[in-house]
């Protein structure tokens, strides 16, 4: 009978936790209200903080974001920079060689005039002077 009697009390204990105060005293309500006010401040507490490091989370991402992206372009610029500096040194010697090869045939034109010329003069076309 004891024991039962302690199972009910145990029981009722328990489930009383679950039963609303909306018909208990106006004390009983004020703690019930009090204990929701509490948990909704906690709920709310934990959401800001929640809140707080992921955006802090979020402005770090961006922040590494920025920084690769930084990264990123600046060897581009160096890249292009490099590029641009292979190119003028590849037209620059292509210029050269061109100018060389000019200069080249040029002086080789004109040898083969001068040869011509000087051969001409010894040894004339008309060289009998009947075409006069």
């Amino acid at each position: 009978q004891r024991a039962l009697i302690m199972q009910r009390r145990e029981y009722f204990r328990f489930h009383q936790v679950w039963r609303k105060p909306f018909y208990g005293s106006s004390s009983e309500r004020e703690e019930y209200r009090k204990e929701l006010r509490e948990q909704l401040k906690r709920q709310m507490e934990e959401k800001c903080v929640a809140l707080k490091l992921q955006l802090a989370s979020r402005v770090k991402e961006a922040e590494c974001v920025c920084e690769v992206d930084r990264l990123a372009l600046s060897s581009d610029r160096e890249q292009r920079i490099q590029h641009s500096k292979v190119m003028t040194a590849y037209r620059d010697e292509n210029k050269r060689l061109m100018e060389q090869s000019w200069r080249d045939r040029a002086l080789t034109r004109s040898q083969e005039v001068l040869k011509e010329r000087e051969l001409l003069r010894l040894n004339p076309i008309n060289w009998s002077g009947t075409l006069k």
